[in-house]
Parts: structure tokens; C-alpha cells; sequence
């Protein structure tokens, strides 16, 4: 496993998953080393992502997720990572539900683990931000968008840049809510028949609290 990383580090990475391939099947004859197959999965599964196979991937994500929890419980925080790297394959085809479920999963394990400010767990509040936001499901996303600002802003001045970039996604979240708005006020807003200056004066208020929103 050690040549493999020194190939990691020259960029050489289907060589370095070929020779992870072969310890992963000496590991898995050993009961022992459940543990160390479970890492080795995981460790292909992400070099499988970096060269861009997705697809190929996801099982061995799918399975040192399963192994790990077996070794060292469901809260430990290697399992966290693999979830935040399964819940990248998903969306990266298309498959924001799954995606948000395993972020989820993450950000759960990682605020325990590491607590909530650690980056590696606002990185997972961002995830399900943004997985939530591929699904059309804005209101969600700005909440946990919410929460990544919040998280930063604890890190005072050191994390200037990330909660600029914070904010910059959660104003472009506020952009998709208001542009999936206006046929729906449009609606709301056609002028209703009235036969009293009271029913007029209830269908403008109408019309202002729903422009406002």
C-alpha cells in the first residue's frame, strides 16, 4: 500500500489502484484485516472519482462504508469521509436523493466525531446544501447554507475567504427561490371581483404580503 501512495503522489493513479486492487483481495482472506479492507476500499473508491470513474466507484464507497462501520461503529469518522465522497458520486450522476441521504450520514457522524466547526464537517453541511439545491429543494438548501455561515464565522478572520464564498452561494440560492416564484405570484396576484371598497382594500394586502414574499 505504501508503493501505491508514492504512485498517488506522482499523479500515476491507475497504477496506484491496480496495486491496491491486489491488497484488497490478499486482506480479504484474512478476517482480521476487515478493518484494512475497508480503508483500502475506500481509498480506490476516491482514486476512482479522481480519474473520473464515478460509476466504478460507488461500489467500493458502498462497501468500505459497510466494513468500516463493522470494525470501528457507525459514528467513527472515517465513515463520515467515505459518506462525503459516496454522496459526491451521486450527485455527480444525477442522483441528488441519494447523495443528500449520505451527506446526512456524514454531516451526522462528522459533528459528533469532530464537532460541528471542524471544516471537514462544514464541508459536509455544504454538501447537503447543495444536494438539496440539485433537487429543486431551495428552502432546504439555504437552511443548511445557513449553517455553513454560521460554522465559519466561528473561525473568525482565518476563514474569510470560505465565508465569502458562503455567502456567495447562499445569495445565489435566494436567486433560484425568487426565480421559481413568479408564475406562481403571478397567480396569486390577478385582481379578484369585488362588490366593497373592504374586499378591495383585503385583496391589495393580498397582493403586497405576496410580492413581498
Amino acid at each position: 500500500m505504501e508503493i501505491s501512495m508514492q504512485y498517488e503522489t506522482m499523479n500515476e493513479f491507475e497504477t496506484a489502484i491496480s496495486l491496491l486492487k491486489k491488497a484488497l483481495k490478499m486482506l480479504d482472506k484474512i478476517p482480521q484485516e476487515q478493518h484494512s479492507v475497508g480503508s483500502v476500499s475506500a481509498r480506490i473508491g476516491w482514486l476512482l472519482l479522481l480519474i473520473g470513474k464515478v460509476e466504478e466507484g460507488i461500489p467500493y464507497l458502498e462497501d468500505a462504508a459497510e466494513r468500516l462501520k463493522e470494525s470501528f461503529g457507525p459514528k467513527h469518522y472515517s465513515i463520515g469521509y467515505v459518506y462525503n465522497n459516496l454522496g459526491a458520486a451521486y450527485l455527480e450522476l444525477g442522483r441528488p436523493q441519494s447523495a443528500a441521504q449520505v451527506f446526512a450520514y456524514a454531516k451526522d457522524i462528522m459533528d459528533v466525531s469532530l464537532g460541528p466547526h471542524h471544516a471537514d464537517s462544514i464541508e459536509a453541511c455544504q454538501n447537503l446544501s447543495k444536494a438539496y439545491s440539485a433537487m429543486g429543494s431551495y428552502q432546504l438548501a439555504i437552511n443548511f447554507q445557513k449553517k455553513v455561515i454560521d460554522a465559519w464565522e466561528c473561525h473568525g478572520p482565518n476563514a474569510d475567504d470560505e465565508l465569502k464564498e458562503a455567502y456567495r452561494i447562499l445569495e445565489q440560492l435566494k436567486a433560484k427561490v425568487h426565480a421559481s416564484l413568479p408564475e406562481q405570484s403571478h397567480v396569486k396576484a390577478l385582481p379578484m371581483p369585488s362588490t366593497t371598497s373592504s374586499s378591495n382594500m383585503n385583496c391589495q394586502r393580498d397582493v403586497s404580503s405576496t410580492e413581498r414574499g
